[in-house]
């Protein structure tokens, strides 16, 4: 049996599958986040967050596809689960580190707006004289 090509028949699928999930749930969660970061613009916000699916897609399926070939050898079913699992595991890993690192560059987003928006009110607020 040609295991390689078991390893890439489980691989890929899974892998694609685990991308559209993950993306499916940050485009539906996070709209909201990101309208609170726009402030209430829902276009741009929904703009921003289809944009970033996008991107998530590309870079996804893109290293999916660049890491399926396998320099190991694969001789069993047992050497098929393990290079499966590295390969997986390191997909959920990536998508894992990409998502937090939307989160903190959105964090920082949101805190630069409010501490505009504070310092803007601030002055729109000034007492008369």
């Amino acid at each position: 049996m040609n295991y390689y090509l078991l390893v890439y028949g489980v691989y890929l699928p899974v892998t694609v599958l685990l991308t559209v999930w993950v993306a499916r749930t940050l485009f539906t969660n996070g709209r909201t986040f990101l309208v609170d970061i726009f402030h209430g613009n829902e276009a741009l916000a929904d703009s921003v967050n289809k944009l970033l699916i996008t991107g998530f897609y590309l870079i996804n399926i893109g290293y999916a596809t660049l890491t399926l070939r396998s320099t190991d050898a694969i001789g069993s079913y047992q050497q098929s689960v393990e290079t499966l699992s590295i390969k997986i595991g390191t997909i959920i890993l990536i998508l894992g580190g990409m998502h937090f690192f939307n989160l903190y560059v959105f964090y920082k987003l949101r805190n630069r707006a409010q501490d505009y928006n504070r310092d803007l009110n601030f002055v729109l607020d000034k007492p008369e004289k």
